[in-house]
Protein backbone atom coordinates (compact mmCIF):
# COMPACT_ATOMS: atom_id res chain seq x y z
CA UNK A 1 0.00 0.00 0.00
CA UNK A 2 2.83 2.38 0.91
CA UNK A 3 4.67 1.60 -2.33
CA UNK A 4 1.54 2.27 -4.37
CA UNK A 5 0.97 5.49 -2.45
CA UNK A 6 4.54 6.59 -3.09
CA UNK A 7 4.13 5.88 -6.80
CA UNK A 8 1.36 8.48 -7.07
CA UNK A 9 2.30 12.10 -7.80
CA UNK A 10 2.07 14.46 -4.80
CA UNK A 11 -0.81 16.39 -6.38
CA UNK A 12 -2.82 13.18 -6.81
CA UNK A 13 -2.08 12.10 -3.23
CA UNK A 14 -3.14 15.50 -1.89
CA UNK A 15 -6.23 15.42 -4.08
CA UNK A 16 -7.14 11.95 -2.85
CA UNK A 17 -6.75 13.09 0.76
CA UNK A 18 -9.09 16.02 0.12
CA UNK A 19 -11.57 13.77 -1.69
CA UNK A 20 -11.50 11.16 1.09
CA UNK A 21 -12.19 13.78 3.75
CA UNK A 22 -14.93 15.29 1.59
CA UNK A 23 -16.50 11.87 0.99
CA UNK A 24 -16.42 11.18 4.73
CA UNK A 25 -18.11 14.47 5.61
CA UNK A 26 -20.56 14.14 2.72
CA UNK A 27 -21.41 10.57 3.72
CA UNK A 28 -22.09 11.63 7.29
CA UNK A 29 -24.25 14.55 6.16
CA UNK A 30 -26.15 12.48 3.59
CA UNK A 31 -26.52 9.63 6.09
CA UNK A 32 -28.14 11.94 8.62
CA UNK A 33 -30.28 13.55 5.92
CA UNK A 34 -31.42 10.25 4.48
CA UNK A 35 -32.08 8.79 7.93
CA UNK A 36 -34.38 11.63 8.90
CA UNK A 37 -35.94 11.61 5.43
CA UNK A 38 -36.61 7.90 5.81
CA UNK A 39 -38.13 8.46 9.25
CA UNK A 40 -40.25 11.34 7.95
CA UNK A 41 -41.55 9.30 5.02
CA UNK A 42 -42.26 6.42 7.35
CA UNK A 43 -44.22 8.67 9.72
CA UNK A 44 -46.11 10.17 6.80
CA UNK A 45 -46.90 6.67 5.51
CA UNK A 46 -48.10 5.63 8.97
CA UNK A 47 -50.23 8.76 9.24
CA UNK A 48 -51.68 8.30 5.75
CA UNK A 49 -52.39 4.63 6.45
CA UNK A 50 -54.03 5.45 9.77
CA UNK A 51 -56.17 8.10 8.12
CA UNK A 52 -57.07 5.62 5.38
CA UNK A 53 -57.89 2.99 8.00
CA UNK A 54 -60.03 5.49 9.88
CA UNK A 55 -61.78 6.39 6.66
CA UNK A 56 -62.22 2.74 5.75
CA UNK A 57 -63.55 1.87 9.19
CA UNK A 58 -65.88 4.84 9.08
CA UNK A 59 -67.07 3.90 5.61
CA UNK A 60 -67.72 0.28 6.56
CA UNK A 61 -69.31 1.38 9.82
CA UNK A 62 -71.59 3.76 7.99
CA UNK A 63 -72.72 0.95 5.69
CA UNK A 64 -73.29 -1.44 8.56
CA UNK A 65 -75.04 1.23 10.63
CA UNK A 66 -77.24 2.14 7.71
CA UNK A 67 -78.28 -1.50 7.40
CA UNK A 68 -78.85 -1.78 11.14
CA UNK A 69 -80.82 1.46 11.17
CA UNK A 70 -82.93 0.41 8.20
CA UNK A 71 -83.69 -2.89 9.87
CA UNK A 72 -84.48 -1.19 13.17
CA UNK A 73 -86.84 1.28 11.48
CA UNK A 74 -88.87 -1.53 9.96
CA UNK A 75 -88.58 -3.72 13.05
CA UNK A 76 -90.64 -1.36 15.19
CA UNK A 77 -93.54 -1.42 12.72
CA UNK A 78 -93.14 -5.17 12.19
CA UNK A 79 -93.84 -5.82 15.87
CA UNK A 80 -97.11 -3.94 15.57
CA UNK A 81 -98.32 -6.30 12.84
CA UNK A 82 -96.45 -9.49 13.69
CA UNK A 83 -99.67 -11.49 13.71
CA UNK A 84 -100.21 -10.73 10.01
CA UNK A 85 -97.97 -13.11 8.02
CA UNK A 86 -98.91 -11.54 4.71
CA UNK A 87 -97.36 -8.24 5.73
CA UNK A 88 -93.97 -9.85 6.39
CA UNK A 89 -93.17 -9.85 2.66
CA UNK A 90 -94.01 -6.15 2.60
CA UNK A 91 -91.57 -5.47 5.43
CA UNK A 92 -88.91 -7.59 3.80
CA UNK A 93 -89.36 -5.74 0.52
CA UNK A 94 -89.32 -2.38 2.29
CA UNK A 95 -85.99 -3.20 3.95
CA UNK A 96 -84.39 -4.18 0.63
CA UNK A 97 -85.78 -1.14 -1.18
CA UNK A 98 -84.73 1.27 1.58
CA UNK A 99 -81.03 0.58 1.37
CA UNK A 100 -78.99 0.05 -1.82
CA UNK A 101 -76.36 -1.94 0.10
CA UNK A 102 -78.88 -4.60 1.08
CA UNK A 103 -79.08 -7.48 -1.38
CA UNK A 104 -81.75 -9.49 0.40
CA UNK A 105 -83.90 -9.73 3.51
CA UNK A 106 -85.46 -12.78 5.11
CA UNK A 107 -88.03 -12.66 7.92
CA UNK A 108 -88.43 -16.09 9.47
CA UNK A 109 -90.20 -17.52 12.51
CA UNK A 110 -89.85 -20.55 14.68
CA UNK A 111 -92.07 -23.62 13.98
CA UNK A 112 -95.79 -23.04 14.23
CA UNK A 113 -95.50 -19.43 15.24
CA UNK A 114 -98.30 -19.12 12.76
CA UNK A 115 -100.49 -22.04 13.73
CA UNK A 116 -101.44 -23.03 10.24
CA UNK A 117 -97.76 -23.09 9.07
CA UNK A 118 -94.94 -25.14 10.51
CA UNK A 119 -92.22 -22.95 9.00
CA UNK A 120 -92.59 -19.46 7.67
CA UNK A 121 -90.13 -17.44 5.59
CA UNK A 122 -90.64 -14.09 3.83
CA UNK A 123 -87.56 -13.63 1.61
CA UNK A 124 -86.99 -10.83 -0.91
CA UNK A 125 -83.66 -10.42 -2.72
CA UNK A 126 -82.18 -8.54 -5.64
CA UNK A 127 -81.71 -10.32 -8.91
CA UNK A 128 -80.56 -8.41 -11.99
CA UNK A 129 -81.76 -5.09 -10.55
CA UNK A 130 -85.15 -6.60 -9.72
CA UNK A 131 -86.63 -7.60 -6.40
CA UNK A 132 -87.55 -11.26 -6.40
CA UNK A 133 -89.51 -13.27 -3.84
CA UNK A 134 -88.13 -16.68 -2.90
CA UNK A 135 -89.46 -19.42 -0.67
CA UNK A 136 -86.04 -20.68 0.33
CA UNK A 137 -82.50 -19.50 0.96
CA UNK A 138 -79.48 -21.65 0.32
CA UNK A 139 -79.40 -25.44 0.04
CA UNK A 140 -80.69 -26.27 3.52
CA UNK A 141 -83.84 -25.38 5.43
CA UNK A 142 -83.43 -22.02 7.05
CA UNK A 143 -83.83 -23.43 10.57
CA UNK A 144 -80.54 -25.35 9.97
CA UNK A 145 -78.61 -22.33 8.81
CA UNK A 146 -76.38 -20.27 11.08
CA UNK A 147 -78.06 -16.94 10.38
CA UNK A 148 -81.15 -18.40 12.06
CA UNK A 149 -79.71 -20.70 14.73
CA UNK A 150 -77.16 -18.30 16.22
CA UNK A 151 -79.46 -15.34 17.04
CA UNK A 152 -82.11 -17.79 18.27
CA UNK A 153 -79.57 -19.37 20.63
CA UNK A 154 -77.80 -16.19 21.78
CA UNK A 155 -80.91 -14.01 21.54
CA UNK A 156 -78.59 -11.17 20.49
CA UNK A 157 -78.34 -9.21 17.28
CA UNK A 158 -75.14 -10.03 15.43
CA UNK A 159 -73.25 -9.83 12.18
CA UNK A 160 -72.21 -13.15 10.72
CA UNK A 161 -69.06 -13.99 8.89
CA UNK A 162 -69.81 -15.18 5.38
CA UNK A 163 -70.77 -18.83 5.45
CA UNK A 164 -69.38 -21.30 2.93
CA UNK A 165 -72.15 -23.79 2.40
CA UNK A 166 -74.38 -21.53 0.29
CA UNK A 167 -74.52 -21.28 -3.50
CA UNK A 168 -72.06 -19.00 -5.24
CA UNK A 169 -74.47 -16.18 -5.96
CA UNK A 170 -75.71 -15.89 -2.42
CA UNK A 171 -72.61 -17.09 -0.64
CA UNK A 172 -70.61 -13.86 -0.92
CA UNK A 173 -72.77 -12.29 1.74
CA UNK A 174 -72.49 -11.24 5.32
CA UNK A 175 -75.71 -11.13 7.26
CA UNK A 176 -77.10 -8.91 9.98
CA UNK A 177 -79.32 -10.98 12.19
CA UNK A 178 -81.91 -9.30 14.42
CA UNK A 179 -83.92 -11.56 16.69
CA UNK A 180 -87.67 -10.87 16.95
CA UNK A 181 -88.97 -10.70 20.48
CA UNK A 182 -92.61 -10.72 21.55
CA UNK A 183 -94.07 -10.41 25.01
CA UNK A 184 -95.37 -13.78 26.17
CA UNK A 185 -97.21 -14.73 29.34
CA UNK A 186 -96.48 -12.78 32.50
CA UNK A 187 -94.53 -10.13 30.57
CA UNK A 188 -91.66 -12.44 29.61
CA UNK A 189 -90.15 -11.72 26.20
CA UNK A 190 -89.70 -14.64 23.89
CA UNK A 191 -87.57 -14.87 20.76
CA UNK A 192 -89.90 -16.04 18.02
CA UNK A 193 -88.01 -15.26 14.84
CA UNK A 194 -85.18 -13.52 13.03
CA UNK A 195 -84.85 -10.68 10.58
CA UNK A 196 -81.81 -11.53 8.43
CA UNK A 197 -80.47 -8.77 6.18
CA UNK A 198 -77.80 -9.60 3.62
CA UNK A 199 -74.90 -7.35 2.61
CA UNK A 200 -72.98 -8.18 -0.55
CA UNK A 201 -69.30 -8.74 0.21
CA UNK A 202 -68.39 -8.01 -3.41
CA UNK A 203 -70.21 -4.70 -3.30
CA UNK A 204 -68.64 -3.87 0.06
CA UNK A 205 -65.21 -4.70 -1.34
CA UNK A 206 -65.69 -2.37 -4.30
CA UNK A 207 -66.69 0.45 -2.00
CA UNK A 208 -63.90 -0.09 0.51
CA UNK A 209 -61.20 -0.71 -2.09
CA UNK A 210 -61.92 2.60 -3.76
CA UNK A 211 -60.17 4.25 -0.81
CA UNK A 212 -56.39 3.82 -0.71
CA UNK A 213 -53.46 5.73 0.71
CA UNK A 214 -51.09 5.01 -2.19
CA UNK A 215 -51.39 3.95 -5.83
CA UNK A 216 -50.75 0.24 -5.21
CA UNK A 217 -52.10 -0.19 -1.69
CA UNK A 218 -55.33 -1.96 -0.87
CA UNK A 219 -57.56 -2.61 2.11
CA UNK A 220 -58.47 -5.95 3.62
CA UNK A 221 -61.23 -6.79 6.05
CA UNK A 222 -60.95 -10.03 7.98
CA UNK A 223 -63.78 -11.83 9.68
CA UNK A 224 -63.51 -13.33 13.13
CA UNK A 225 -62.55 -16.69 11.60
CA UNK A 226 -59.87 -15.14 9.37
CA UNK A 227 -61.94 -15.22 6.20
CA UNK A 228 -61.51 -12.36 3.77
CA UNK A 229 -64.53 -10.05 3.84
CA UNK A 230 -62.79 -7.42 1.70
CA UNK A 231 -59.91 -8.12 -0.67
CA UNK A 232 -58.97 -6.86 -4.15
CA UNK A 233 -58.79 -10.46 -5.37
CA UNK A 234 -62.42 -11.54 -5.40
CA UNK A 235 -61.35 -15.18 -5.67
CA UNK A 236 -60.09 -14.97 -2.12
CA UNK A 237 -63.42 -13.74 -0.77
CA UNK A 238 -65.08 -16.49 1.22
CA UNK A 239 -62.92 -19.21 -0.35
CA UNK A 240 -59.61 -18.48 1.39
CA UNK A 241 -58.61 -17.42 4.87
CA UNK A 242 -55.66 -15.37 6.01
CA UNK A 243 -54.33 -18.45 7.84
CA UNK A 244 -53.93 -20.38 4.59
CA UNK A 245 -51.86 -17.51 3.20
CA UNK A 246 -49.67 -17.33 6.31
CA UNK A 247 -48.88 -21.04 6.07
CA UNK A 248 -47.49 -20.52 2.57
CA UNK A 249 -45.32 -17.53 3.50
CA UNK A 250 -42.57 -16.81 6.01
CA UNK A 251 -42.69 -16.05 9.72
CA UNK A 252 -43.18 -12.30 9.18
CA UNK A 253 -46.53 -12.99 7.50
CA UNK A 254 -47.55 -15.31 10.33
CA UNK A 255 -46.70 -12.67 12.92
CA UNK A 256 -48.76 -10.11 11.03
CA UNK A 257 -51.74 -12.47 10.77
CA UNK A 258 -51.57 -13.36 14.45
CA UNK A 259 -51.42 -9.68 15.43
CA UNK A 260 -54.45 -8.83 13.29
CA UNK A 261 -56.49 -11.76 14.57
CA UNK A 262 -55.58 -10.85 18.15
CA UNK A 263 -57.28 -7.49 17.67
CA UNK A 264 -54.07 -5.46 17.96
CA UNK A 265 -53.41 -2.05 16.47
CA UNK A 266 -50.16 -1.17 14.72
CA UNK A 267 -48.14 -1.98 11.66
CA UNK A 268 -45.64 -4.62 10.59
CA UNK A 269 -43.33 -5.17 7.67
CA UNK A 270 -43.47 -8.51 5.93
CA UNK A 271 -42.30 -10.17 2.75
CA UNK A 272 -44.70 -11.94 0.42
CA UNK A 273 -44.29 -13.21 -3.13
CA UNK A 274 -40.74 -11.89 -3.23
CA UNK A 275 -41.77 -8.31 -2.41
CA UNK A 276 -41.58 -6.18 0.71
CA UNK A 277 -44.84 -4.91 2.16
CA UNK A 278 -46.17 -2.99 5.13
CA UNK A 279 -49.54 -3.72 6.68
CA UNK A 280 -51.25 -1.20 8.96
CA UNK A 281 -54.06 -2.76 10.95
CA UNK A 282 -56.58 -2.13 13.67
CA UNK A 283 -59.65 -3.96 15.00
CA UNK A 284 -63.02 -3.05 13.56
CA UNK A 285 -65.82 -2.46 16.03
CA UNK A 286 -69.11 -1.12 14.77
CA UNK A 287 -70.95 1.62 16.58
CA UNK A 288 -74.23 0.41 18.08
CA UNK A 289 -76.95 2.91 17.32
CA UNK A 290 -79.84 0.51 17.56
CA UNK A 291 -81.59 -0.34 20.76
CA UNK A 292 -80.40 -3.93 20.53
CA UNK A 293 -77.36 -5.49 22.14
CA UNK A 294 -75.23 -6.45 19.13
CA UNK A 295 -72.53 -9.09 19.58
CA UNK A 296 -69.00 -7.82 18.90
CA UNK A 297 -67.81 -8.36 15.35
CA UNK A 298 -64.17 -9.33 16.07
CA UNK A 299 -63.25 -8.15 12.60
CA UNK A 300 -59.92 -6.61 11.68
CA UNK A 301 -59.27 -4.06 8.98
CA UNK A 302 -55.87 -3.54 7.37
CA UNK A 303 -54.18 -1.33 4.82
CA UNK A 304 -51.56 -3.22 2.79
CA UNK A 305 -48.93 -1.02 1.14
CA UNK A 306 -45.98 -2.14 -0.96
CA UNK A 307 -42.65 -0.91 0.26
CA UNK A 308 -42.11 0.87 -3.07
CA UNK A 309 -45.18 3.03 -2.51
CA UNK A 310 -43.95 4.14 0.90
CA UNK A 311 -40.27 4.50 0.17
CA UNK A 312 -40.34 4.78 -3.62
CA UNK A 313 -39.80 8.53 -3.48
CA UNK A 314 -37.12 8.00 -0.84
CA UNK A 315 -35.37 5.41 -3.03
CA UNK A 316 -35.61 7.78 -5.99
CA UNK A 317 -34.24 10.58 -3.82
CA UNK A 318 -31.49 8.28 -2.56
CA UNK A 319 -30.35 7.22 -6.03
CA UNK A 320 -30.68 10.77 -7.33
CA UNK A 321 -28.59 12.12 -4.46
CA UNK A 322 -26.13 9.26 -4.93
CA UNK A 323 -25.73 9.98 -8.65
CA UNK A 324 -25.46 13.73 -8.04
CA UNK A 325 -22.93 13.08 -5.26
CA UNK A 326 -20.84 10.82 -7.49
CA UNK A 327 -20.92 13.31 -10.36
CA UNK A 328 -20.20 16.13 -7.91
CA UNK A 329 -17.26 14.21 -6.45
CA UNK A 330 -15.89 13.52 -9.93
CA UNK A 331 -16.23 17.19 -10.85
CA UNK A 332 -14.77 18.18 -7.47
CA UNK A 333 -11.89 15.75 -8.02
CA UNK A 334 -11.15 17.23 -11.45
CA UNK A 335 -11.38 20.81 -10.17
CA UNK A 336 -9.23 20.00 -7.14
CA UNK A 337 -6.74 18.24 -9.37
CA UNK A 338 -6.64 21.25 -11.69
CA UNK A 339 -6.20 23.83 -8.93
CA UNK A 340 -3.83 21.70 -6.87
CA UNK A 341 -1.78 20.93 -9.98
CA UNK A 342 -1.70 24.64 -10.72
CA UNK A 343 -0.89 25.65 -7.16
CA UNK A 344 1.83 23.01 -6.85
CA UNK A 345 3.51 23.95 -10.12
CA UNK A 346 6.10 26.16 -8.30
CA UNK A 347 6.80 23.29 -5.92
CA UNK A 348 7.38 20.94 -8.84
CA UNK A 349 9.73 23.52 -10.36
CA UNK A 350 11.51 23.81 -7.01
CA UNK A 351 11.70 20.03 -6.81
CA UNK A 352 13.31 19.84 -10.24
CA UNK A 353 15.70 22.67 -9.35
CA UNK A 354 16.56 20.98 -6.04
CA UNK A 355 17.26 17.72 -7.86
CA UNK A 356 19.51 19.56 -10.32
CA UNK A 357 21.33 21.25 -7.45
CA UNK A 358 21.63 17.89 -5.66
CA UNK A 359 23.18 16.48 -8.84
CA UNK A 360 25.83 19.19 -8.71
CA UNK A 361 24.38 21.81 -11.05
CA UNK A 362 24.82 24.65 -8.57
CA UNK A 363 24.26 27.28 -11.26
CA UNK A 364 20.68 26.04 -11.85
CA UNK A 365 18.45 29.09 -12.23
CA UNK A 366 15.31 29.13 -10.02
CA UNK A 367 12.51 31.07 -11.78
CA UNK A 368 11.49 34.38 -10.27
CA UNK A 369 7.94 34.60 -8.90
CA UNK A 370 5.56 37.41 -8.07
CA UNK A 371 3.52 35.31 -5.65
CA UNK A 372 3.43 36.50 -2.05
CA UNK A 373 1.92 33.42 -0.43
CA UNK A 374 3.82 30.69 1.39
CA UNK A 375 4.76 28.94 -1.86
CA UNK A 376 5.99 32.23 -3.31
CA UNK A 377 8.03 32.93 -0.19
CA UNK A 378 9.45 29.39 -0.33
CA UNK A 379 10.38 29.87 -3.98
CA UNK A 380 11.98 33.26 -3.20
CA UNK A 381 13.96 31.85 -0.27
CA UNK A 382 15.07 28.86 -2.30
CA UNK A 383 16.15 31.18 -5.12
CA UNK A 384 18.21 33.27 -2.68
CA UNK A 385 19.68 30.10 -1.20
CA UNK A 386 20.59 28.83 -4.67
CA UNK A 387 22.21 32.12 -5.59
CA UNK A 388 24.17 32.19 -2.34
CA UNK A 389 25.16 28.57 -2.82
CA UNK A 390 26.23 29.26 -6.41
CA UNK A 391 28.35 32.22 -5.22
CA UNK A 392 30.04 30.13 -2.56
CA UNK A 393 30.56 27.31 -5.02
CA UNK A 394 32.16 29.72 -7.49
CA UNK A 395 34.42 31.04 -4.77
CA UNK A 396 35.34 27.51 -3.85
CA UNK A 397 36.04 26.76 -7.51
CA UNK A 398 38.33 29.78 -7.77
CA UNK A 399 40.07 28.81 -4.54
CA UNK A 400 40.43 25.27 -5.82
CA UNK A 401 41.91 26.56 -9.09
CA UNK A 402 44.33 28.77 -7.12
CA UNK A 403 45.29 25.88 -4.90
CA UNK A 404 45.64 23.68 -7.93
CA UNK A 405 47.90 26.25 -9.61
CA UNK A 406 50.00 26.67 -6.50
CA UNK A 407 50.16 22.93 -6.14
CA UNK A 408 51.37 22.64 -9.70
CA UNK A 409 54.02 25.28 -9.00
CA UNK A 410 55.04 23.53 -5.82
CA UNK A 411 55.13 20.27 -7.65
CA UNK A 412 57.33 21.78 -10.34
CA UNK A 413 59.51 23.45 -7.69
CA UNK A 414 59.75 20.20 -5.84
CA UNK A 415 60.73 18.40 -8.99
CA UNK A 416 63.27 21.13 -9.75
CA UNK A 417 64.68 20.89 -6.25
CA UNK A 418 64.96 17.19 -6.55
CA UNK A 419 66.64 17.61 -9.90
CA UNK A 420 69.02 20.19 -8.42
CA UNK A 421 69.77 17.94 -5.49
CA UNK A 422 70.41 15.14 -7.88
CA UNK A 423 72.68 17.36 -9.96
CA UNK A 424 74.48 18.64 -6.88
CA UNK A 425 74.94 15.12 -5.67
CA UNK A 426 76.23 14.11 -9.07
CA UNK A 427 78.45 17.16 -9.20
CA UNK A 428 79.83 16.59 -5.74
CA UNK A 429 80.28 12.93 -6.51
CA UNK A 430 82.10 13.88 -9.67
CA UNK A 431 84.33 16.42 -7.88
CA UNK A 432 84.92 13.95 -5.11
CA UNK A 433 86.02 11.39 -7.65
CA UNK A 434 88.24 14.02 -9.30
CA UNK A 435 89.84 14.89 -5.98
CA UNK A 436 90.68 11.27 -5.11
CA UNK A 437 93.45 10.87 -7.67
CA UNK A 438 95.25 14.14 -6.79
CA UNK A 439 94.87 13.33 -3.13
CA UNK A 440 96.31 9.87 -3.67
CA UNK A 441 99.31 11.36 -5.58
CA UNK A 442 99.88 13.97 -2.88
CA UNK A 443 99.63 11.25 -0.26
CA UNK A 444 102.16 9.08 -2.13
CA UNK A 445 104.54 11.96 -2.65
CA UNK A 446 104.29 13.08 0.96
CA UNK A 447 104.78 9.50 2.13
CA UNK A 448 107.76 9.06 -0.13
CA UNK A 449 109.34 12.28 1.09
CA UNK A 450 108.66 11.46 4.70
CA UNK A 451 109.92 7.92 4.51
CA UNK A 452 112.96 8.44 2.22
CA UNK A 453 113.88 12.07 2.71
CA UNK A 454 117.44 11.20 3.85
CA UNK A 455 117.94 9.10 0.76
CA UNK A 456 116.21 11.39 -1.65
CA UNK A 457 118.22 13.87 -3.59
CA UNK A 458 117.19 17.44 -4.13
CA UNK A 459 116.09 16.94 -7.71
CA UNK A 460 113.86 14.09 -6.83
CA UNK A 461 112.49 16.11 -3.92
CA UNK A 462 111.78 18.97 -6.29
CA UNK A 463 109.94 16.60 -8.57
CA UNK A 464 107.86 15.29 -5.71
CA UNK A 465 107.20 18.82 -4.51
CA UNK A 466 106.17 19.77 -8.01
CA UNK A 467 103.75 16.84 -8.07
CA UNK A 468 102.38 17.88 -4.69
CA UNK A 469 102.04 21.46 -5.84
CA UNK A 470 100.42 20.46 -9.09
CA UNK A 471 97.94 18.10 -7.44
CA UNK A 472 97.26 20.66 -4.71
CA UNK A 473 96.42 23.19 -7.39
CA UNK A 474 94.07 20.69 -8.95
CA UNK A 475 92.36 20.08 -5.61
CA UNK A 476 92.17 23.83 -4.95
CA UNK A 477 90.65 24.36 -8.37
CA UNK A 478 88.04 21.68 -7.67
CA UNK A 479 87.32 23.24 -4.29
CA UNK A 480 86.89 26.59 -6.01
CA UNK A 481 84.34 25.03 -8.31
CA UNK A 482 82.49 23.64 -5.28
CA UNK A 483 82.53 27.01 -3.50
CA UNK A 484 81.30 28.72 -6.64
CA UNK A 485 78.47 26.20 -7.01
CA UNK A 486 77.50 26.72 -3.36
CA UNK A 487 77.49 30.48 -3.81
CA UNK A 488 75.27 30.14 -6.91
CA UNK A 489 72.77 27.88 -5.09
CA UNK A 490 72.77 30.20 -2.11
CA UNK A 491 71.99 33.14 -4.40
CA UNK A 492 69.05 31.24 -5.91
CA UNK A 493 67.59 30.48 -2.54
CA UNK A 494 67.94 34.13 -1.51
CA UNK A 495 66.18 35.21 -4.68
CA UNK A 496 63.27 32.76 -3.96
CA UNK A 497 62.95 34.18 -0.50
Amino acid sequence: MTSIKNMLPPSIRLNLMVICETVLLLSLALGVLLFFSHQTLKQEAIQDAEETLDGTVQHIDNILLSIEQTTENVYADLLQHIDDPDRMLTYSRRIVESNPYITGCAIVFKPYFYKDREWYMAYIHRENSRLVKSDSFGTKPYHEQVWYTRPMETQRACWLDPFKDENQDEGNLTTFCLPIFVTAHEGIKECVGVVAVDLSITQLSQIVLSTKSSPHSYSVLLGSNGVYLVHPDTKKLLHETVFSVSQEENSSVKETVNAMMAGETGYKPFRMNGKDWYVFYRPFNSEQLTGHNIAPLNWSVGEVCPDDDIFGSFNLLFYTVLIISILGLVAFFLLCNFFIHRQLRPLRMLTRSANRVAEGHYDEQVPHTEREDEIGQLQYRFRKMQQSLATHVNELDHLQESLQSQGDILEKTSEQSLENDRMKTTFLHYLSNQMIEPGDLIDKSVAKLCNNYHKTDLKEMEQEMAVIKQQSSTILKLLGHIIEAVQIESGKEDSHE
